[in-house]
């Protein structure tokens, strides 16, 4: 057991980690495991769930928000640098389904821009490869390319 003195210190190291930069309930997990106590960590991590401090679902709503803000990207792309965060594949398969369309004119959106910076340097057919590798859908390329022309 612990005391309530313990608990709050704790508590608050891990609040000012999650406030200075939106954390995963993994990521909160790996990075304190080996400091506090598991027990006491799991209560912290309850705790600042029920105060909205950890929502992983509102994470990868805003995570996805930032990509499609800022980055040039495969949907697929997206789905796994989320996983790799520790998240539910569950809840991005939901997310990425409930906001399907949203997410393909966006995937068209990103595919467009690439062939246009690649068109530079890149032939069509490697443009294509270079997109498929990089987890884009057939058609999501077919159809950025009708339009480029």
């Amino acid at each position: 057991m612990y005391t309530v003195e313990e608990f709050d210190r704790e508590k608050t190291r891990v609040l000012r980690y999650i406030l200075y930069k939106k954390r995963t309930e993994q990521e909160i997990r790996k990075k304190f495991n080996k400091q506090i106590e598991e027990n006491m960590l799991d209560d912290i991590i309850e705790y600042l769930k029920e105060a909205g401090y950890i929502n992983d679902k509102d994470y990868i709503k805003r995570t996805i928000n930032n990509f499609i803000a800022l980055k040039n990207m495969s949907i697929r792309e997206m789905k796994y640098k989320l996983l790799s965060k520790g998240l539910n594949k569950n809840d991005i398969e939901d997310y990425i389904y409930e906001n399907n369309d949203e997410l393909e004119e966006y995937e068209i959106k990103s595919a467009k821009n690439l062939i246009y910076k690649k068109s530079v340097s890149m032939e069509k057919e490697e443009i294509k490869q270079f997109l498929l590798k990089k987890g884009y859908k057939q058609e999501n390329i077919n159809e950025a390319m009708e339009e480029e022309e």
